[in-house]
C-alpha cells in the first residue's frame, strides 16, 4: 500500500496543516483526492465528472487508513462526495470533511476549491504579532450574518458592517460560527463543513475579503468555533465510514443538542480538530477564536453501559482527553500566531481556565464572565424600589475578577428562547427602560475586563432576536433609539481614549471600589487607574429618582470633569445639569482623602476624570 507523504505526522496528532493533505487538490489539470475512512472496505470519489458512478474514479488505501487517487482532466467547480462501502458490505454517500467550499444547502456535495485571493492586510499582521490583547482595548460587536441584515453577501458585508463598525467604534467583530452548516436554527453551532465558510453569503475568498477590509479599517475578527460536537446528519461526520470514527464508540448522543461528541482521545481526530482551528487563522487571517461549549467538554462524561451523562471533575477518561486537547490547542495557537485572542465561553467555575500550560491551566486568554452577565442583568429586572435587597449581584464579580482573565459578555444567549431583548428586560415605562439600559452599559464599559455586545444592543432592539430577519433598523428613526446608538459611539470612544479603563484589567492595581455598599440609594461608584495612576471614575445610580447632593469620595481634590452622562439629551436623557465641573475638597470620604458633592441623575451613570491628573499623588487600591 502507497502513502502520502505526512500522514504518520497525522496518525501521531500532530499535522498541523492537515488540510493541505486532505480533501481535494487542484494539481495541474487534474484532481487530488484524500479522505480519511479506516474501517471501509471500499472508497470511491463521484462527481459530475464521472456521472456519480463510483466504479469509475475508486481511491487505494494507504498505511493510515486514508484513501487516495486522483481524477484526471477536472478543476475547480467540480462537484464532488465520497462513497463509502462499509465492512458490513453498506454503501454510504459523504460529503468531504475537508471541502473548502460546499454547495448551498440543503445540497450537499463538497465543492473543488483554491483560493485566488491576494490580501491586503500585512500591516495588520506584522502590528498584531507585537500586540497584548490583555493590555489593549477590546469591546466587542458580536454579529450573527444572517440577520444583521439580510440576504448581504460577504463582499457587501466588507462595505456595510465595515462602515457601520467603523462609526460605532467597536475594537473587534466576532462572528458566531461561519462554517458550513444546514440547519440555518442552529445560528452555525451544528457544523457539517469545518473547513468551508458557508456559502449562504459567497465563496470562501468572498469571507477572505471581509476579513481583509475589517483589518484595513483597524478592526479585529474574532470566530466562534464548535469543537464540542456535531450533528448527526448522516451524510456528514457521523459514523463517518459505517463506525464511530469521529465519534466515540461508547458515547450516546449529548443531552443537550442531540448531537455527538468529538473523540479526544484520539489523535487522528485531535489533529483534525487542531488543524480546523489554524486553519482559520491561517488562511482566513482570523485574529481569535471564541471556542463554544468549553463547559460541556470538561464536565461531560458518559457514564459506559449506564446511558447517562453525570457531572465529573477529573474522575473520567473523556475529562482528562479534554483538558490536554484545550492546553494544546491554546498554545498551538498562541505559538504560532503571537497576538491573537482564544476567548472560553464557560459558565463553570474550573479554576485556571486562562492560566498558561506550564501552570496547569487550560492557556486561553480570556474567559466569558457568565455570573457577571447572570447577576447583573437579574439585579436590573428587579424595580429600582426593590433593588436594594439585590445589590450585591452588581458587586459580586469583583470578589473573583482575579481568578481568570473575564470577558464580560451580552450575547446572543441572552435575546432568545423567550428572553426577550435586552431592552425589554429592563423594567418599568420605554423611557425607563432605555435609561436603565443606557446607565447599564456605561456601568459594563468601566468594569473590569473587556466586553462584548450581541448586535442591534446598541440601539436598543425591542423586539427578541431571530435569525430569519433583520434586525430593527427602522428604530433608529426614532431618537430615543439613534440617542442610544449615539451613546455606545461615545462610550467605544470614550473608552479607546482613557487607559485607566483597559490597560490594568486583570491587575488589581487598575480597581478600587469608592462605594460598594449604598444599597438604599442604588449608587455604585469606584475608580480605574492606568499604569501611571491616572484615574477615572464611574458613578451609577440605579434609583428611579435623582439624588440631587450626593456625597460622593474622589482620589484626590481639585476638578473633575463629567466626561459622559448617560442622562444627557443626545442620548435620549432628561438633559439635567450635572455640571461641567465637579471640585471635591480635601475632606475625606469613604476611605478616599478627598470628596465632592454631585448631582445623580436617575437611572444614569456618569464618568469623571480629573484635570492635571499628571501632577497629583495617586490613591492605590
Amino acid at each position: 500500500m502507497t502513502s502520502i507523504p505526512g500522514l504518520q505526522d497525522f496518525a501521531e496528532g500532530r499535522h498541523h496543516r492537515l488540510w493541505e493533505v486532505l480533501g481535494a487538490h487542484i494539481e495541474g489539470d487534474d484532481v487530488r483526492f484524500a479522505v480519511w475512512a479506516p474501517h471501509a472496505q471500499a472508497v470511491s470519489v463521484i462527481g459530475d465528472f464521472n456521472d456519480w458512478v463510483a466504479s469509475a474514479n475508486p481511491l487505494v488505501r494507504d498505511d493510515f487508513g486514508v484513501w487516495h487517487g486522483t481524477v484526471a482532466g477536472i478543476g475547480a467547480g467540480e462537484l464532488y462526495q465520497f462513497e463509502i462501502t462499509t465492512a458490513d458490505g453498506e454503501r454510504l454517500i459523504k460529503s468531504d470533511p475537508f471541502a473548502r467550499f460546499a454547495q448551498l444547502q440543503p445540497q450537499r456535495s463538497s465543492v473543488v476549491y483554491a483560493s485566488s485571493y491576494q490580501w491586503d492586510d500585512d500591516a495588520w499582521l506584522v502590528a498584531r504579532a507585537e500586540r497584548h490583547p490583555h493590555a489593549e482595548p477590546m469591546s466587542i460587536y458580536e454579529v450573527h450574518l444572517g440577520s444583521w441584515k439580510r440576504n448581504l453577501s460577504y463582499r457587501q458585508l466588507a462595505v456595510e458592517l465595515v462602515d457601520y463598525m467603523l462609526d460605532a467604534g467597536f475594537t473587534h467583530v466576532e462572528f458566531m460560527p461561519v462554517m458550513e452548516h444546514p440547519f440555518v436554527g442552529s445560528w452555525g453551532y451544528q457544523v457539517t463543513g469545518f473547513f468551508a465558510p458557508t456559502s449562504r453569503h459567497g465563496e470562501p475568498d468572498d469571507f477572505r475579503a471581509l476579513v481583509d477590509a475589517l483589518h484595513r479599517a483597524g478592526i479585529g475578527v474574532i470566530i466562534d468555533w464548535v469543537p464540542a460536537h456535531f450533528p448527526q446528519d448522516d451524510w456528514a461526520l457521523s459514523s463517518f465510514d459505517g463506525e464511530p470514527l469521529y465519534e466515540p464508540a461508547e458515547f450516546a448522543e449529548h443531552p443537550d443538542w442531540g448531537t455527538h461528541t468529538f473523540d479526544f482521545a484520539k489523535p487522528e481526530v485531535r489533529n483534525f480538530l487542531h488543524a480546523n482551528a489554524l486553519y482559520w487563522l491561517e488562511e482566513f487571517h482570523v485574529d481569535g477564536l471564541r471556542v463554544d461549549a468549553v463547559a460541556s467538554m470538561l464536565y461531560l462524561d458518559y457514564s459506559r453501559g449506564r446511558g447517562e451523562w453525570k457531572p465529573n471533575r477529573l474522575g473520567g477518561r473523556e475529562d482528562l482527553d479534554a483538558i490536554s486537547f484545550l492546553q494544546e490547542l491554546n498554545t498551538l495557537c498562541y505559538q504560532r500566531h503571537p497576538g491573537i485572542a482564544m476567548i472560553a465561553e464557560d459558565s463553570t467555575a474550573w479554576t485556571g481556565v486562562t492560566a498558561p500550560v506550564h501552570l496547569d491551566g487550560l492557556g486561553f486568554g480570556f474567559k466569558w464572565n457568565l455570573g457577571w452577565m447572570h447577576d447583573t442583568l437579574s439585579y436590573l429586572r428587579e424595580d429600582p424600589i426593590t433593588r436594594q435587597h439585590h445589590h450585591r449581584e452588581m458587586t459580586f464579580a469583583m470578589v473573583y475578577a482575579y481568578s481568570d482573565n473575564f470577558l464580560l459578555p451580552l450575547s446572543h444567549d441572552e435575546v432568545v428562547h423567550g428572553k426577550g431583548s435586552l431592552l425589554r428586560k429592563m423594567p418599568g415605562s420605554r423611557p425607563s427602560q432605555l435609561a436603565n439600559l443606557r446607565a447599564y452599559l456605561a456601568f459594563m464599559w468601566a468594569h473590569p475586563g473587556k466586553q462584548l455586545l450581541f448586535m442591534g444592543s446598541e440601539f436598543g432592539q425591542d423586539r427578541e432576536w431571530s435569525e430569519r430577519r433583520s434586525l430593527d433598523w427602522e428604530l433608529l428613526d426614532e431618537r430615543p433609539h439613534a440617542g442610544m446608538q449615539h451613546l455606545v459611539r461615545d462610550l467605544n470612544l470614550a473608552y479607546q481614549g482613557n487607559r485607566a479603563l483597559w490597560e490594568n484589567d486583570y491587575e488589581q492595581a487598575g480597581f478600587r471600589w469608592i462605594e460598594a455598599g449604598d444599597k438604599h440609594h442604588n449608587v455604585f461608584s469606584f475608580v480605574r487607574y492606568d499604569s501611571a495612576g491616572h484615574p477615572l471614575v464611574c458613578i451609577s445610580n440605579f434609583a428611579g429618582i435623582d439624588h440631587v447632593t450626593y456625597d460622593v469620595g474622589l482620589p484626590w481634590s481639585g476638578s473633575w470633569t463629567p466626561i459622559l452622562n448617560t442622562d444627557a439629551g443626545a442620548y435620549g436623557g432628561s438633559d439635567a445639569d450635572i455640571g461641567k465641573v465637579i471640585v471635591a475638597d480635601d475632606d475625606a470620604h469613604q476611605g478616599c482623602p478627598a470628596s465632592a458633592t454631585v448631582f445623580l441623575p436617575a437611572l444614569g451613570t456618569i464618568w469623571l476624570t480629573p484635570e492635571a491628573a499628571s501632577s497629583r499623588e495617586v490613591l492605590r487600591p
